[in-house]
């Protein structure tokens, strides 16, 4: 782990002392992410409710700049300035880098399709067939870790050859079976489970964003 990624660390356990018990998962989360990136593989996301919301926060902080502007390289910009119409090159320097992640939360039409006409509890199962390739990562977010789409969801991506990462609260639920990792933040309600995840989530993308942007 590079120096940066342990400060981001060891600045989220001052600041929230409550996570300093899930601190080696959260690295070993780091760690896996890595190494899918450095396959050039994807993340994909999902959740229900808030942690909807949180899976389509996290693709905002991985997909463009968090708090680095990450810009392109000239010959970034050169190849993309050659196809543009108006050969302008100017345009390309608001472009950023990205850190390839999909939120499975964010497609309407294949969900409520899917959902009319097969079943609700297996929308995110079938994105992941669809999206999901060996060194490929799934992040399933669940407060419970008993969401039924999420763990259906995680046994296709394990046997599509992914890497699957809890994020939960409680006891981690009966995700703790199916994933690789689980980052199980200790409280028990719903909305405070939900509060640590924020944190965890964005140290995460802090610490990649350091790591191939730093």
């Amino acid at each position: 782990m590079i120096k940066q990624a342990e400060l981001i660390l060891d600045e989220l356990t001052a600041r929230y002392p409550v996570l300093q018990p899930v601190r080696g998962d959260i690295a070993a989360a780091y760690e896996i992410l890595k190494e899918c990136y450095d396959g050039d593989h994807k993340l994909l996301i999902a959740g229900n409710g808030g942690s909807c919301a949180d899976s389509e926060h996290i693709v905002g902080e991985l997909m463009k700049g968090f708090r680095k502007s990450r810009p392109l390289s000239e010959e970034q910009k050169k190849a993309i300035a050659e196809f543009d119409p108006d050969h302008d090159l100017s345009w390309t320097g608001k472009l950023q880098q990205g850190l390839q992640a999909i939120a499975l939360t964010g497609h309407p039409a294949l969900s409520t399709a899917f959902a009319n006409d097969v079943d609700a509890d297996f929308i995110f199962a079938q994105q992941v067939l669809g999206y999901g390739r060996p060194g490929d990562v799934f992040l399933g977010i669940t407060t419970s870790g008993n969401s039924r789409n999420i763990l259906k969801a995680a046994a296709v991506a394990k046997a599509a050859g992914m890497k699957v990462i809890g994020l939960t609260g409680r006891d981690g639920g009966r995700l703790n079976a199916a994933a690789d990792l689980m980052i199980i933040v200790p409280e028990q309600e719903t909305f405070k489970i939900q509060e640590l995840h924020l944190p965890v989530y964005h140290a995460l993308c802090l610490m990649l964003e350091e790591t191939y942007f730093g």
